[in-house]
Formats: structure tokens, C-alpha cells, sequence
């Protein structure tokens, strides 16, 4: 399994139109938690600083930050900014997924 792990320039950008408007340093943190429809779920927070056993990515001068539990879930994935009719999100291509739900925001293995 691959830890690569990245964001796009697209969601990079916006991580860091965000951190600027909030005052923080361009790191985003990804986690992953129980719940939602398909049985976990995506989580993301702007964070001060990462942690010593985080996986660490950075696009564009912007920092992706993951915990090893959460990355043993999301390993491989590439994280965007998607913009459309329907709103703006992070999308997360997940290829460890099995199963998601409509809004994207949570899967199953």
C-alpha cells in the first residue's frame, strides 16, 4: 500500500486563502473518524503545528498533516478542492474505500 498522500494545487490554494483569512500557518490536518453513513468519516482542521509521528505533505508551500492511525485509512489518497453548481467542498479520492455515500464526506472499507 502506498502512503503517498497529497493535496492538489487546487485544494493547496485554498488551504492557504483560508489560513491566511484565519490568522494560522498553511497546515491542514486530515483525520479520519467513526461515524457518518458509510461507517467513517473525514475530518478536516486547520492545525498550528504537526506532530512528531505525523505524515507530513506539502503542495505549494501548504502542509498536509496526517496521524498514523488515520493514515493507515486514507494511504494513497489526493485531496481537492472541487468547485461546482452544487457548493464547494474537499473532495477525497480515496482508493482504499470500498463504499461511500452521496455527500462524499464519509466511506467504508
Amino acid at each position: 500500500m502506498s502512503t503517498n498522500l497529497a493535496l492538489t494545487p487546487a485544494a493547496a490554494k485554498r488551504v492557504g486563502r483560508i489560513a491566511e483569512r484565519q490568522g494560522k500557518p498553511p497546515i491542514l490536518r486530515l483525520s479520519v473518524e467513526g461515524g457518518g453513513c458509510s461507517g467513517f468519516q473525514y475530518k478536516f482542521d486547520l492545525a498550528d503545528t504537526s506532530e512528531s509521528d505525523d505524515y507530513v505533505s506539502e503542495t505549494d508551500g501548504v502542509r498536509l498533516v496526517v496521524d498514523p492511525v488515520s493514515l493507515d485509512l486514507v494511504a494513497g489518497s489526493t485531496i481537492d478542492f472541487v468547485e461546482s453548481l452544487g457548493g464547494a467542498a474537499f473532495k477525497v479520492e480515496n482508493p482504499n474505500a470500498a463504499a461511500g455515500c452521496g455527500c462524499g464526506s464519509s466511506f467504508g472499507i
